[in-house]
């Protein structure tokens, strides 16, 4: 009989890498979505809203893993009502999933929780590993929100498991097509001054995070989802344009990316912010990086 892996929230770009990948390891795969489909590649979905326990619990008997990837994308204006809601969504998964794995009779043996790096706010050339601060900007107070709500979770059979994921390099989704894209049309400049941190991860790595914290008993608490190797904006850029075999560009105004970021209905905050992130429990643990220095990465993406 195959293990069964929870996705929650799991139809977009990380949640279907994910499904592919422990697919490929022989798992069963549900995925739990507002708006699901028919069985894709023998993925099975099923409704839920996040907020209601409903009998998509049924699921969690016996599970495997759970793996928590609900909550409203932050790649929108920051405005306060858009932040109450991008709050909302992902406290109120936890606490839904929290209510749910608590009448379940066998529940899962791993609750696997993302978080983001955003929990350590604007920190400029600061190096943080998992027993850094967190920030006092509004993406920090998310964060920090979120993670008070599974924190809260007392489940004496499951262990507990964060992810403070990274700027995610996949050529299928998040933020990397979109810079890629701007730099094939020589619009390949740093944000700003460009001296801002990016804590970047390759999307296979991450999606070996997940498999280890899910296969390995012996992870639990709070881990930093990023490759070891944190970079610049400018030098991102730099490596990103030497990929796509692109020449200089000048650096983008402040005043120009705030703009070009609100017309494309994002918030220029994500390419301005600076944190410099590292993977130290990961590394402790034996964690083997696939990719970790960016132009290797990079030039896989582009290929």
């Amino acid at each position: 009989m195959k293990q069964r892996v929870i996705l929650a929230g799991g139809s977009g770009f990380l949640g279907t890498a994910l499904a592919r990948e422990f697919m490929k390891r022989g798992y069963e795969v549900v995925v739990l979505t507002r708006q699901p489909k028919a069985l894709r590649d023998e993925v099975r979905e099923i409704s839920w809203d996040g907020k209601t326990v409903g009998d998509w619990t049924r699921f969690l008997d016996e599970a495997r893993a759970i793996i928590n990837l609900a909550g409203k994308n932050i790649n929108c204006l920051h405005t306060p009502e858009n932040l109450r809601e991008i709050t909302n969504s992902r406290v109120d998964s936890v606490n839904t999933l929290n209510r749910a794995v608590t009448e379940t009779p066998r529940p899962p043996k791993v609750w696997i929780q993302a978080s983001a790096v955003g929990y350590y706010g604007d920190s400029g050339g600061l190096i943080n590993d998992e027993n850094a601060s967190s920030g006092n900007d509004a993406l920090a107070t998310v964060c920090r929100d979120w993670e008070a709500a599974f924190n809260n979770v007392k489940l004496a059979e499951t262990r507990k498991v964060v992810l403070r994921i990274g700027f995610v390099l996949g050529r299928e989704g998040g933020g990397f097509p979109v810079m890629a894209g701007l730099t094939k049309k020589f619009l390949g400049g740093a944000a700003g001054n460009g001296r801002q941190y990016m804590s970047w991860i390759h999307l296979a790595d991450l999606a070996q995070m997940f498999v280890a914290t899910v296969e390995r008993g012996n992870l639990n608490g709070t881990f930093n989802a990023v490759a070891p190797n944190p970079v610049t904006n400018n030098e991102f850029m730099r490596e990103l344009r030497g990929a796509m075999h692109r020449p200089w560009s000048p650096p983008v105004p402040v005043f120009a990316l705030k703009l070009g970021a609100r017309l494309m209905g994002t918030d220029p905050s994500l390419a301005l912010v600076s944190q410099r992130c590292v993977p130290k429990r990961f590394l402790d643990s034996s964690f083997q990086f696939q990719f970790s220095q960016l132009r290797p990465a990079l030039d896989d993406l582009c290929r």
